[in-house]
């Protein structure tokens, strides 16, 4: 049990694939953790062939938490994931446990631990609007920025739509500019100690089981997972249909793609997904790199000597 006052949190962050909830139940098990999870879609309910969601029977009655907490139509934000999980981790301290956040959803993470600027909520009409627009004229979004927020549309690309209705939102909304809310700076994580591990499986290797692991999803059942969803009455647009897996699963639905094709799509899909999570995180301050899975004996014993390391510090106030 950690000791009164020893406010300690081990994120465990990586590619898809990589094995983390692996090593976060074996963390867990050495010393006394619960799992905070970290990943974007497992807060989605009815979704869990194609999120690999770790059974509840598996879990081997190690708590977790922020697995299955909205429904499919629900707009979850990494701040609204930030504002659920910091206090669950004063809950998790408060019984002698340690916290171990983990999954591979970095926004998420960067939301808990730096802290979001504090901009209005999102709103779905005036984005719908604005989507309509750049629809119809390649190109206006950015023009309308660098009106209204020059400093913003000098880093956002004009092809990144997501930010550049995130950055013309806060503006319209508040009537200032989104650069403006960063300068006033960010809310971050008090009173803990970070310890973050990364899992750095061989590239080559972590692939192939993507591949493997995308094709044991279509014959294990995702696509019927879909037509359940669906017929609970959610429409097709939800946010995690759109994820690669779910994307190509619903156009076999649709009679757009053959299930060859879609298993295709789904792994270069989801090969790339992993490369971007390693760019992600390759930018994280003060990240210690593991080599090798989750579930390796090496990895594990690695992962035991930073954890216990980390533990044995001072911890605040002493």
């Amino acid at each position: 049990m950690l000791a009164s006052g020893n406010r300690a949190l081990v994120a465990i962050v990586g590619p898809t694939g990589a094995g983390k909830s692996e090593l976060a139940l074996y963390l867990a098990e050495e010393f006394q953790g619960e799992i905070v999870n970290c990943d974007s879609l497992q807060v989605y309910r009815y979704f869990d062939i194609g999120t690999a969601k770790v059974p509840p029977e598996a879990r081997r009655g190690v708590p977790h938490h922020l697995i299955d907490v909205a429904e499919p139509d629900e707009a979850f934000t990494a701040g609204e994931y930030a504002r659920r999980a910091r206090p669950l981790l004063g809950e998790i301290v408060a019984r002698g446990h340690l916290p171990l956040v983990v999954g591979g959803t970095g926004l998420y993470l960067r939301a808990l631990l730096d802290g979001l600027f504090p901009g209005p909520p999102r709103d779905e009409s005036l984005r719908r609007r604005l989507a309509e627009r750049a629809a119809r004229r390649q190109g206006l979004l950015h023009r309308y920025l660098r009106r209204l927020d020059p400093a913003s549309a000098a880093r956002i690309h004009p092809a990144d739509q997501p930010k550049l209705i995130r950055a013309l939102e806060v503006c319209l909304l508040t009537r200032r500019p989104i650069s403006a809310w960063f300068a006033d700076g960010r809310q971050a994580l008090q009173g803990y100690r970070v310890l973050k591990l990364g899992l750095n499986p061989p590239r080559a290797e972590l692939y192939r089981r993507l591949d493997q692991r995308c094709a044991e999803m279509f014959a294990h059942g995702l696509l019927e997972e879909i037509r359940r969803i669906l017929a609970m009455g959610y429409p097709e647009t939800v946010k995690p249909l759109l994820a690669h897996g779910y994307r190509q699963a619903l156009q076999v639905l649709r009679g757009e793609l053959d299930l060859r094709k879609a298993i295709y799509y789904a792994q270069r899909n989801t090969r790339r997904y992993a490369k971007r999570q390693w760019t992600w995180f390759r930018r994280e301050a003060n990240l210690i790199w593991i080599n090798g899975f989750g579930h390796e004996a090496q990895t594990r014993e690695a992962a035991c000597r930073y954890v216990r390391a980390f533990l044995s510090e001072p911890s605040l106030g002493a």
